[in-house]
């Protein structure tokens, strides 16, 4: 199926969706060596010595302290987590849901003011200038950074990943099915202005509920429109770089496609660039409406990173985003981007060290060594997980700190059949990484990282999301790979089109975060075990409120433990239940049980999550309510239009779109969270 197929199938509701169906399309070729057939050499033998398939397969898959259920068991809702709250019941309907003897209040939506002096929302009336006063579109990613000890007061980091402009516009409709006919220029600048990211003030009361510090000096809006960022690591300078804009390959404006990310050990936040091939446009179409880059020198390249996706007409106004005029600007997207909070008139930098893909978050660890670690995956179907460790170590010096991310060793993980990982460094000169294969400096192995590691052998995964690092284990969200061809079943993935996906627990030897080799093991497999035909396989004490499909971003609270938020877009007909936030046991003999806590409107996501130090806190951001798979939503049955949403969260006001908003969720009397 391609883009032009897609973009017509009556199945799918808007452009979020088509885009999502887009990108199950993988682009690495080098598929013959998959996270499946590894797991399959691994645990398959095995199991079939042991004769019953399901037992035997959890056993080794999960290990004898936390033996799974069967297809088909049950387990009573309640007992034997460490999660202490009333488990909530799993559906899907027009609002949200939270535990019992839990609130989740509001704390800022879409057009939200974000300066005291920011014009009220009027859906009817947005503009450009109006939303880079406003809070953006499609919270993604959260971080807190605290501004006194106790942590009352702190800074909100927000990334606002993409917009979908069918239910933000009134009267606008789906316009990739148009050919973008009613996308204007100012359309396309609010567009641009809703996208990146957000930092505000907020302080918790006295009552316990926390609000905007309109009146901060800290609050700042970063987008694609407005903001200068510098570029730096090997790539800063080189040709490949550089455009008519920025003749010296240094300086870019903004960041596109900001999905999850993370906070640094100095408290800087840090914004991942995932899909930003979507942006861009090229105006030279083959005979089937396909991009024609028969012209384009920089051609294997681009289709190794879908680029021009053709998502957003942006680059019909903005020459930088046309592919025909401005070759090398997709070159300065697809890298994290560090922020310093604490000074908004300073310039956000572009971390090339660390490599461009389709970075899902940056979530960093500090070495014992001293070092700063990075992980990351590249969420696409089939391909890599990559960690970044710095060259310097971290000190007192919180500018110096600033620099770590310029310098250090990029690595791209192998998974072993005999249950060893190792990290394959990216390093110009190192094996094929070589002139003869296309790389003639660090810089191109900065630009062209895919291919880099597509030399390397590295393993392609189940498409990598967000990465998750504690003391001793790191989390590997795998969300979901509806490209596995049948055949490909093992004991790990009995199934064809993996739909649920499953997490990959990461034993770090010793705490070293920087090692060359690790062990590897599956917690949950996703999906419903009460079908034995899904192959799903959890811990004992989950019930059928608590399972899920489709992990997506994830947390470690101050415990220890692991909290997973799910993304399963238009798919969530296949578990009839919306998305949500479910508390994973790690540990003990309830290892891989989940129960669910909270859960969105029909149509969204729940991404975030993030806590307070103190635990609590939690943050939960609620994107694009009330577009995904409404088509699908019994009783409502169609596509979500601005004048006819198949909800209007938050604000359930006739006059009012759905908005995507950021929660608070606090205990009431107070208290730790699920504690």
């Amino acid at each position: 199926m391609d883009r032009k197929q897609i973009v017509s199938d009556p199945g799918i509701g808007n452009r979020a969706e088509a885009y999502e169906a887009f990108d199950d399309i993988p682009t690495n070729p080098n598929l013959g060596d998959t996270i499946g057939d590894v797991i399959h050499r691994r645990h398959g033998r095995r199991a079939v010595m042991r004769g019953a398939l399901a037992v035997s397969a959890a056993t080794a898959l999960f290990g004898t302290a936390a033996l799974m259920q069967a297809p088909g068991a049950r387990a009573a809702a309640g007992g034997g987590t460490r999660f202490a709250f009333p488990e909530l019941a799993a559906g899907i309907d027009e609002t949200h849901h939270i535990a019992e003897g839990y609130d989740a209040r509001i704390l800022l939506r879409w057009g939200d003011p974000v300066f005291a002096d920011a014009p009220p929302f009027d859906p009817h009336r947005q503009s450009a200038e109006r939303q880079l006063a406003q809070f953006g579109y499609n919270n993604d990613y959260v971080g807190f950074v605290p501004l006194d000890p106790a942590g009352r007061r702190g800074l909100l980091c927000v990334n606002h990943e993409y917009t979908n402009e069918e239910v933000m516009f009134p009267g606008l409709g789906r316009q990739d099915r148009a050919d973008f006919a009613g996308t204007t220029k100012a359309i396309a600048e609010t567009e641009m202005a809703a996208h990146g990211g957000t930092v505000v003030e907020i302080a918790r009361g006295a009552d316990g509920h926390w609000a905007v510090e309109l009146a901060s000096r800290y609050n700042r809006r970063i987008t694609p429109l407005t903001t200068r960022m510098a570029i730096d690591g090997p790539a800063a300078g080189h040709d490949r770089m550089k455009t008519a804009a920025d003749a010296a390959g240094t300086e870019v404006i903004g960041t596109l496609n900001n999905c999850a990310g993370g906070i640094t050990p100095w408290g800087t936040y840090l914004m991942a660039e995932e899909n930003f091939h979507g942006y861009f446009w090229t105006d030279r179409l083959d005979a089937d409406g396909r991009p024609d880059l028969s012209a384009q020198p920089q051609a294997a390249a681009m289709k190794r990173y879908g680029v021009p996706g053709r998502w957003y007409a942006w680059g019909k106004w903005h020459e930088r985003f046309n592919i025909d005029i401005e070759p090398n600007e997709p070159n300065r997207f697809g890298y994290i981007v560090e922020v310093d909070p604490l000074d908004p008139e300073s310039r956000p930098v572009k971390h090339t060290a660390l490599g461009r893909f389709r970075h899902e978050g940056a979530e960093s660890i500090a070495n014992p060594d001293g070092r700063v670690v990075i992980y990351s995956g590249d969420d696409n179907r089939f391909d890599y997980l990559y960690r970044f460790v710095s060259a310097g170590t971290i000190g007192a010096d919180r500018a110096a700190n600033m620099a770590l991310l310029s310098e250090g060793t990029l690595s791209v993980a192998r998974f072993n059949d005999d249950g060893s990982m190792d990290w394959l460094p990216l390093v110009h000169g190192h094996g094929p990484l070589t002139a003869e294969n296309g790389f003639h400096s660090q810089a191109d192995i900065a630009i062209d990282t895919r291919l880099a590691a597509d030399l390397l052998g590295a393993t392609p995964m189940d498409r990598p999301e967000d990465v998750q690092p504690g003391e001793g284990h790191v989390y590997v969200m795998l969300t979901n790979n509806t490209r596995r061809r049948p055949g490909d079943e093992n004991a790990a993935n009995p199934r064809p089109e993996n739909r649920f996906g499953h997490i990959i627990e990461l034993a770090v030897p010793e705490g070293d975060h920087a090692a060359d080799r690790m062990t590897w093991e599956i917690i949950v497999k996703c999906g419903d075990p009460a079908i034995a035909e899904v192959g799903a396989q959890w811990g004992p004490a989950t019930s059928e409120n608590g399972w899920f499909g489709s992990p997506d971003n994830a947390a470690i609270d101050a415990m220890g433990r692991l909290w997973i938020s799910t993304d399963q877009g238009s798919s969530w007909p296949r578990t009839g239940r919306a998305d949500g936030l479910y508390a994973l046991e790690t540990g003990g003999e309830a290892r891989g049980s989940s129960r669910l806590f909270f859960r969105c409107p029909i149509g969204a996501e729940l991404c975030g999550p993030c806590f307070t130090a103190d635990q609590e806190t939690l943050f939960l951001a609620v994107q694009h309510p009330g577009t995904d798979g409404t088509t699908s939503y019994p009783g409502f049955e169609r596509a979500s239009t601005f004048e006819d949403p198949a909800t209007r969260w938050p604000d359930f006001d006739p006059a009012m779109p759905p908005r995507p908003s950021v929660l608070v969720v606090t205990k009431r009397g107070g208290g730790r969270i699920a504690v």
